[in-house]
């Protein structure tokens, strides 16, 4: 991989190993073959609200976002309504919770943390961030007409109202922890990355309790559903260049469609 002529507008490490990191990643992109089915898997917002080029007013993604909350999901009703994203945790444990507290204590157990050894304590925990992830709306998906733009801004609207709520309060949080103050941007990062393993069907996390647990159990198997259908357009759109190919790269038996929703996730991730 050829030097990139940026490295040099670095202003810090940081910044630096970002650029690097973005390279190196679009490398491995190109050179697996993802790049081939990036036009036939990209969303696009506009579409989803409804607009067509000549009719677009903006091509702002929040401002897209918040008119397909507001008028295509929530349909002009309360601020907060069924399929707020941000819905509250339920349940005999949840106590209220705040964002980022503790009350619910660690979720380390093999029953809360999907690879974790039965009754083997040190394994993988899942962060107070990833236990209020707003992801309700995904959960309650409509499964039978969603397509690539409809999804996409079902995603990004779980991604929106995520940051906005963790800006707000992890703010709160700071004022009472100070050693986690600037770290803002990287928890915003990593609960955009918590999105991400959910759509590419990578999420460790099981719940904390048996109804969270159904609730992610719901959230899977309407990816898998939606998913399937972008299979099938995938299928009809390269039916005539490169069916086998595609075929070959995505086909699944058992109805994951890991590599699918990965190169989903690559080409609209930067949305």
């Amino acid at each position: 991989m050829a030097a990139s002529t940026t490295y040099s507008s670095a202003p810090d490490a940081k910044h630096l190993f970002d650029i690097i990191g973005k390279e190196v990643h679009e490398e491995i992109v190109k050179k697996d073959g993802a790049e081939a089915y990036k036009e036939a898997l990209k969303g696009y917002l506009y579409k989803a609200n409804g607009y067509i080029l000549e009719t677009l007013s903006t091509n702002k993604t929040c401002d897209l976002v918040k008119e397909y909350y507001n008028e295509r999901v929530n349909k002009g009703g309360v601020a907060r309504g069924e399929r707020y994203p941000c819905k509250e945790l339920s349940g005999k444990d949840a106590k209220k919770e705040e964002r980022f507290s503790n009350t619910l204590g660690g979720q380390c157990t093999d029953h809360r943390i999907k690879g974790n050894e039965r009754n083997v304590t040190g394994g993988a925990c899942a962060p107070y961030r990833r236990l209020h992830l707003c992801d309700h709306n995904l959960e309650t998906i409509e499964t039978t007409s969603t397509t690539s733009d409809t999804l996409l801004a079902e995603v990004c609207m779980a991604a929106y109202y995520e940051g906005d709520l963790i800006k707000t309060h992890y703010t709160q949080h700071e004022r009472t922890n100070p050693d986690t103050k600037s770290q803002l941007c990287t928890v915003l990062a990593r609960s955009f990355a918590d999105i991400g393993d959910i759509v590419r069907g990578k999420d460790l996390y099981l719940g904390y309790d048996d109804k969270e647990k159904d609730q992610r159990e719901q959230l899977e198997n309407n990816l898998r559903k939606i998913f399937g259908k972008i299979h099938e357009d995938v299928m009809k759109t390269n039916r005539k260049t490169n069916k086998e190919a595609a075929e070959a790269r995505y086909n699944d038996k058992d109805g994951n469609y890991y590599q699918l929703r990965e190169d989903w996730w690559t080409a609209n991730r930067e949305t």
